[in-house]
């Protein structure tokens, strides 16, 4: 995509089927070498988001070709029993990858069970040697949503060096991995969140807005920079059944250069990515991980 239009619509579902395919042939070439990813799931209980998100993950792993397994658990299994198969997993040659789903059920210590995967399997990217080595500047395995965020930016060929960007939202997953991604590319970052005294200020001087903080239409599209480009990866439901972003979209478009749709944006990058941490963890942990730096996604 070129990056000519006012209010040019982002698609993530066209560019997860693009990158998909090139994915496709990188599988390939791993296979004819002897090498087949496999991604293992995790899911304990039965809440029923987690169990469409891991059925969407089972079917994108089977088109391209990636091994997947899905290890089902019951609700009331120990705490236990889930740290005894991952490092079950840890030590099985097959498996490349490892995703716990989450949210677990009520109970369980996430962050104990998150420790125990291997670094070099933790395909979420959430381990924190994984974080460390992003903020440190050294390669290894991202969060898949903030991997997702620097993709679809990079689909309009828009240069990120130099420029201010913005995030809304400290979260371990999305905002605070963003913000080193960023930092690679060499923009200037302010990160904002519940204490931020004037967010509206904030982003009224950014080129780049990533929103990821879970309220509707929080940042108003006044607020948008003409010509700035807004990731909103938010997905909230409101009383009449919509869904919306975290920006107020129909007023953001009219100022933005590129923007992020909700649906239909951030989402459909986001297993698109957990699919390219799988292939990345088969091919590094065949030539034996070691520290390198990376400048960029």
């Amino acid at each position: 995509m070129a990056n000519s239009t006012h209010g040019q619509l982002l698609d993530g579902r066209a560019l997860s089927r693009e990158m998909r395919g090139k994915l496709r042939l990188e599988i390939e070439g791993l296979i004819a070498e002897g090498i087949t990813p496999g991604l293992d799931v995790v899911l304990v209980g039965d809440d029923a988001p987690s169990q469409i998100y891991v059925r969407n993950k089972e079917r994108s792993c089977e088109r391209l070709g990636i091994r997947s397994r899905v290890h089902r658990l019951r609700a009331d299994t120990s705490q236990a029993q889930l740290e005894d198969l991952i490092r079950e997993l840890n030590q099985d040659d097959s498996v490349d990858g490892i995703l716990v789903q989450l949210p677990l059920p009520k109970g369980f210590d996430t962050e104990s069970a998150l420790a125990l995967i291997d670094p070099t399997k933790d395909v979420d990217g959430l381990h924190t040697v994984n974080q460390g080595l992003l903020m440190s500047g050294y390669d290894g395995l991202r969060p898949c949503t903030p991997l997702g965020c620097i993709a679809m930016i990079d689909s309009i060929s828009y240069d990120i060096s130099g420029k201010k960007a913005v995030v809304v939202g400290r979260s371990n997953l999305v905002g605070k991995p963003v913000l080193h991604l960023l930092l690679q590319r060499n923009a200037t970052v302010t990160i904002c969140h519940s204490r931020t005294q004037d967010l509206a200020a904030e982003v009224r001087a950014a080129d780049i807005v990533i929103a990821a903080v879970g309220q509707p239409e929080l940042v108003k599209g006044e607020w948008i920079k003409e010509g700035a480009v807004v990731i909103d990866v938010g997905i909230n439901r409101l009383e009449d059944g919509s869904l919306v972003g975290d920006v107020e979209f129909d007023a953001a478009k009219e100022r933005a250069l590129a923007i992020t749709p909700v649906p239909g944006g951030v989402g459909p990058m986001t297993i698109t990515m957990l699919l390219y941490n799988t292939v990345e963890a088969a091919r590094k942990r065949r030539k034996k991980w070691g520290l390198s730096r990376k400048s960029e996604v």
